[in-house]
């Protein structure tokens, strides 16, 4: 499966274990790869928190980061729909703050909108799997399930950290995929270390087996601070992301056996 390409026209959750697993500079490589393969590709950010409203979001990050590959070959949409200036989840930052929480319905109607216009939609969730972003207690999970009751292929690219811990954050949140019926279409670890150590190292056998979904890259630590990061972003993606790394031969390199 690490070798197959995602379809044109698909909807891609990308979601993580947990905060700071690296999951914007995720979507960022995922944009660039699409971009340079010649995609036409959107970055929706439902609910942004902890940013002022002059300050940039996490769109405005994967535009930083991944535009240099627009004009050479696909185009790149950025959209926010909520902001909250609270660094907090969702529907607590939206209470505190006096605004409207965010619907699934509305985040489904945008998805879909950007569809029609678009090879590829990335959707970037705000922390992980099932934080809440209205008073209802809808998560990404209630989202990714809307737009796919709007008949678009939606699944979900999970975002997982390399070290001590990140099996157990793993397997729950692929448990939460299977027990929703969205689909995981594999594990990306977003901040592979310059040094690892054994947990690291037995990891990158241990992901996909606990998720049940393939390993589909692994992206360097500070890979947002590369110079040319179209370039290591197409590097440190498999193909299904359309990148060129194989899975297979970083296990062999950097596993522990």
């Amino acid at each position: 499966m690490s070798g197959t390409r995602l379809p044109d026209g698909r909807v891609l959750f990308v979601t993580g274990t947990g905060t700071e697993v690296g999951k914007t500079v995720a979507t960022a490589a995922v944009a660039a790869s699409a971009l340079r393969a010649g995609l036409r590709v959107a970055v929706l950010k439902p609910g942004q928190t902890g940013v002022a409203p002059d300050e940039p979001g996490d769109a405005e990050e994967v535009g930083r980061l991944a535009g240099p590959a627009a004009p050479h070959s696909g185009d790149l949409t950025l959209r926010e729909l909520a902001r909250y200036p609270e660094p907090l989840a969702p529907d607590t930052a939206a209470r505190r703050s006096g605004l409207p929480c965010l619907a699934a319905e509305d985040v489904a109607k945008e998805v879909a909108g950007l569809a029609e216009r678009h090879d590829l939609v990335l959707v970037e969730g705000a922390g992980g799997l099932l934080v809440r972003y209205d008073e209802q207690g809808r998560t990404l999970a209630d989202q990714a399930r809307a737009v796919r009751q709007l008949g678009l292929p939606a699944e979900v690219l999970l975002v997982a950290s390399a070290g001590l811990g990140t099996l157990n954050t793993t397997a729950l949140t692929a448990e939460a995929l299977s027990a929703r019926r969205l689909p995981l279409l594999g594990v990306l670890v977003g901040a592979w270390p310059d040094s690892p150590g054994l947990a690291d190292r037995c990891n990158l056998a241990d992901l996909p087996r606990v998720a049940g979904a393939p390993l589909l890259g692994a992206l360097p630590e500070h890979a947002g601070r590369a110079a040319d990061f179209p370039a290591l972003a197409a590097a440190a993606l498999a193909p299904a992301l359309h990148g060129h790394w194989d899975a297979a031969a970083f296990v062999a390199a950097h596993g522990a056996g």
